[in-house]
């Protein structure tokens, strides 16, 4: 029997050879997909974080209710992890783009290049950042399209590039979906006034 300071692991009384684990079917789980936020009109995109779903509007879904239920949001993209090229890391001071060189088209290079959305992320621990779109004919052509009309900015640690065919997209009309019914504004943060507790806290403590 398997021995183990664990009391849990000791009740298993599994044997000392215990057979390999079986591996998991193919396909088991929901894809994964990233999602970008938001938060006022005319502000960039910027990544929050990922959802598990079976399709991608589903993940839309799963992405309005994780990320936007508490906090201001106008706007919301989601793409399949899949489908986000990304360069290596490079130094806090350093920029990707110093590393990237023309790509020389290839016989199998699509026809019409295609739009490519590109995030920067300017410092680790920071979130990825859209600073524009870019037409190239390879997600490499996007990278050396973006160096040409981004690349003076610095730093930029790392750089994301996704097909902009792959980004589901929030469409204007839908944009009532973060309204909060006249009925259940206590799930509006600004409702506890929290702010103002604050600023009244501030001016009888003197604190900046």
């Amino acid at each position: 029997m398997l021995s183990s300071l664990d009391p849990r692991i000791a009740r298993l009384a599994l044997p000392d050879t215990a057979p390999a684990p079986t591996p998991k079917a193919a396909f088991d789980q929901f894809e994964t997909f990233e999602v970008f936020h938001q938060k006022k009109d005319g502000a960039a995109y910027t990544y929050v974080g990922p959802v598990h779903a079976p399709s991608a509007d589903v993940a839309f879904l799963f992405a309005k209710e994780q990320y936007s239920r508490r906090f201001a949001c106008t706007g919301m993209w989601v793409v399949p992890t899949s489908a986000i090229n990304l360069t290596p890391y490079v130094g806090d001071q350093e920029s990707v783009y110093d590393g990237v060189s023309a790509i020389v088209p290839t016989a199998d290079a699509p026809a019409e290049p295609q739009e490519y959305a590109i995030f920067h992320l300017k410092k680790r621990g920071k979130a990825h950042t859209n600073v524009g779109l870019v037409r190239a004919a390879s997600a490499a052509d996007a990278l050396y399209q973006a160096k040409l009309t981004f690349g003076e900015q610095r730093p930029v640690v790392n750089v994301w590039v996704l097909p902009w065919n792959e980004v589901l997209t929030l469409d204007p009309a839908d944009r009532d979906i973060w309204l909060t019914t006249p009925e259940k504004k206590y799930r509006d943060a600004i409702a506890y006034k929290v702010q103002d507790r604050i600023e009244r806290f501030k001016l009888e403590t003197g604190t900046k």
